[in-house]
């Protein structure tokens, strides 16, 4: 089985021996790297490239939120998950913005953590249910503010912007697979190639379509007819 690779980011010594203790008792987990801010939480991230950061907000030096923009750009296979104490809105929705795939907070009860693990790894976004209503709300208020869905006036702006016409063959291929969810180990033996090829096409990917997220990719990659809803 291969096992999910974690680095841990707090800036409490004690809370992190403690996740380190329970997350070792599950048999698909590995904690590779450990942080106590966000400027180290980077330089280990590049050192060790972990799937899955547990990223605290609030810390010394470097907090959470600039860790996660910085990882977004430098690091983009290392996929984030908010874990805080703050049941804070302005919080949430700011981690979302920089890149972070979840959000949960340290209340949440243990089995709620590995799934998050789980569904984060998996590629898909986890979303503490409690809080989650923050994104309805929004949206719902949008629509309500402009008469119509804000997803479709965001795909009739990018739209004009860029098109498939940049992305070559290949890069058309990977986006595809993204879209569909896969990882770049899963992407790679699709293609016949190694998880740094396909990390370096996602890359080139994101700079031509000045994207910075996968959930960007995904939602560009449905517009444009490249990956069908279900």
């Amino acid at each position: 089985m291969k096992k999910i690779r974690l680095m841990l980011v707090d800036d409490h010594d004690v809370i992190r021996a403690g996740l380190k203790s329970f997350l070792l008792t599950q048999e698909d987990f590995d904690v590779v790297a450990e942080a106590g801010n966000g400027e180290q939480a980077v330089q280990r991230a590049l050192e060790t490239r972990p799937d899955v950061i547990l990223m605290d907000i609030t810390m010394p030096e470097v907090d959470g939120l600039e860790a996660t923009r910085r990882l977004r750009r430098l690091c983009p296979d290392c996929l984030v998950l908010a874990l805080t104490v703050h049941d804070d809105k302005q919080y949430f929705m700011q981690m979302l913005a920089e890149g972070a795939s979840g959000y949960i907070t340290k209340q949440a009860a243990a089995d709620d953590l590995v799934a998050a693990i789980h569904t984060i790894a998996s590629g898909n976004v986890y979303l503490q249910p409690a809080l989650a209503r923050w994104l309805l709300e929004d949206y719902q208020r949008l629509v309500r503010q402009s008469g119509s869905a804000p997803v479709e006036a965001e795909a009739a702006r990018d739209d004009k912007v860029v098109n498939l016409d940049v992305l070559s063959l290949r890069e058309r291929q990977v986006l595809e697979l993204v879209a569909q969810g896969l990882s770049n180990q899963e992407i790679g033996k699709s293609l016949e190639l190694s998880p740094k090829t396909i990390a370096r096409h996602r890359e080139r990917i994101m700079n031509k379509l000045n994207m910075h997220t996968r959930t960007e990719l995904v939602k560009f990659a449905i517009r444009t007819g490249l990956a069908k809803l279900d």
